[in-house]
């Protein structure tokens, strides 16, 4: 009986440290770097369209965009971004979409995602790399926005402002994302609505990015690598287009490199560079030179036609810049654009900018206006200032007044544009080391169709500094690196 007893306790002592060893296994798979990294967590905001709904809208968009983008189309070129891009796709949180990665025929260092798992590259990206993490960076990057549905997150705040909640409901219950699109604008040519990304959603996409690399066992340092690498060629005076619909968040690099920190570094065994990219990046730069700008295909190859075939006589802006000021700022446009104003308020437009509004007036159909405006609110001089003690207070309260200052200038604008509506709104960041709002509208054009008006404002003890940025929506890409350098280059009186 003893006997027995204790060869009974021994097996269950066996028994037990086998189950005590399994446990350790397993929770020495738990504790893994990858688990338990203290990475920053991140989901995708609030959506009032389906998963299944972002993939038609992606796949509708992208045949829009095609259309218009010289396409590379080059099989070894397309394979190797497409073998890359799943790889970081399959690391990728979240719905598993039917990513597809494609190359445009544009040196401009450029890249952007389409709802639903379109990505597109432009071979500059590819040219301007040194290794094949800096490539994996954007194409991260450009996923993350994928993954944390920042397009249709874009468009849902959008419709909330322009549709009632009742009809829009109607609409997604539906399943028409052609009436969605034709609703909201939403097409690749009109794409400030999908891909004007806010600078939180930049900052989001470069942190789940940088997690990628990580976990694609990738060089995490790619993505900061790259962005230094475009920074330096904008402050060369290159102009970069990745920064026209990639808004550039406050203190990138270091965010990314304080989340590479959190990470716990790169992966044991990473890669940093390939022979393939290397080779890759070579051919890519020995194929013949990209169409000239203003060309699309289907259209005769005709440089004066627009993408709806017909004639375009506009003064494209000159790569030269000259400088306007008066006592308040100064601001940098191209030469061939002429500045018309007399004290506080300015005009800067092309020779064909200003057209006639069919009641003798002339109206700005491209370029930017800047103004003075006075808010109302008897307490904005105070809010400016900050009625708190402590810094945090003081930023909040000039936060609080130049949303309150904008709101009461936009509600201006619509008194005598009854179709404005806003498509995005109150997103911070620094002009020239102070606060500013950058606000997106959408409005009649004096031409026919729609325009887009990008309105940044600043709070200035003499009132709202204001900039309206004004071009067609079918231009307004192309326009956007011209307005952001401008936007750039402005120098405000202390």
């Amino acid at each position: 009986m003893v006997a027995n007893n204790v060869g009974g306790r021994v097996k269950r002592y066996g028994q037990r440290l086998q189950q005590a060893v399994a446990l350790i296994a397993i929770g020495t798979l738990v504790l893994s770097p990858v688990a338990w990294a203290d990475r920053t967590a991140l989901k995708p905001g609030w959506n009032m369209f389906s998963l299944q709904q972002d993939v038609e809208v992606g796949q509708q968009v992208s045949r829009d965009a095609e259309r218009q983008l010289s396409m590379l189309n080059n099989s070894r070129v397309d394979n190797y971004v497409n073998t890359l891009g799943r790889k970081l796709a399959a690391k990728a949180p979240g719905e598993k979409y039917p990513y597809q990665f494609r190359v445009v025929n544009d040196r401009a260092i450029n890249a952007f995602a389409l709802p639903g798992g379109p990505i597109y590259i432009n071979r500059g990206v590819i040219e301007a790399a040194n290794t094949e993490s800096q490539l994996a960076g954007v194409i991260a990057h450009e996923t993350s926005h994928v993954a944390l549905r920042h397009g249709t997150n874009q468009a849902s705040k959008a419709s909330a402002a322009q549709v009632p909640l009742a009809i829009l409901g109607g609409m997604l219950g539906s399943n028409s994302t052609g009436a969605m699109l034709a609703q909201l604008g939403a097409g690749f040519a009109v794409n400030s609505v999908l891909l004007k990304y806010s600078r939180t959603a930049e900052s989001q996409a470069d942190l789940m990015g940088t997690q990628i690399l990580y976990d694609s066992k990738l060089d995490t340092r790619g993505m900061a690598q790259f962005f230094e690498v475009i920074q330096a060629e904008n402050q060369g005076g290159r102009q970069v287009e990745f920064f026209s619909n990639h808004p550039n968040p406050d203190n990138r690099i270091a965010k990314v490199n304080q989340e590479i920190t959190k990470l716990g570094g790169s992966q044991r065994g990473y890669k940093s560079d390939s022979r393939e990219f290397q080779d890759i990046k070579k051919y890519v730069q020995s194929l013949p030179a990209p169409p000239a700008k203003g060309t699309t295909q289907g259209l005769q190859g005709d440089p004066n036609r627009d993408d709806r075939g017909q004639r375009d006589t506009r003064d494209w802006p000159s790569d030269r810049f000259k400088t306007f000021e008066n006592p308040i700022f100064s601001i940098n446009h191209p030469d061939n654009w002429q500045a018309y104003g007399q004290g506080d308020a300015v005009t800067i437009t092309p020779r064909d900018g200003l057209v006639s509004d069919g009641k003798g007036n002339q109206a700005l159909a491209y370029g930017v206006i800047v103004n003075i405006y006075e808010p109302h609110a008897d307490q904005y001089s105070q809010q400016l200032q900050g009625r708190g003690y402590g810094q945090q207070n003081r930023q909040q309260d000039s936060h609080f007044a130049l949303e309150q200052a904008t709101d009461q200038l936009i509600q201006e604008l619509r008194q005598s544009n009854r179709n404005m509506r806003v498509i995005q709104n109150h997103e911070h960041f620094q002009l020239n080391g102070q606060p500013a709002q950058s606000t997106y509208l959408s409005n009649d054009s004096p031409t026919g169709g729609r325009e887009t008006n990008w309105l940044v404002t600043v709070a200035r003890p003499e009132g709202l500094l204001f900039f309206v940025f004004v071009a067609p929506e079918r231009d307004f890409q192309n326009s956007d690196n011209i307005f952001q350098a401008m936007l750039n280059s402005v120098r405000i009186r202390r």
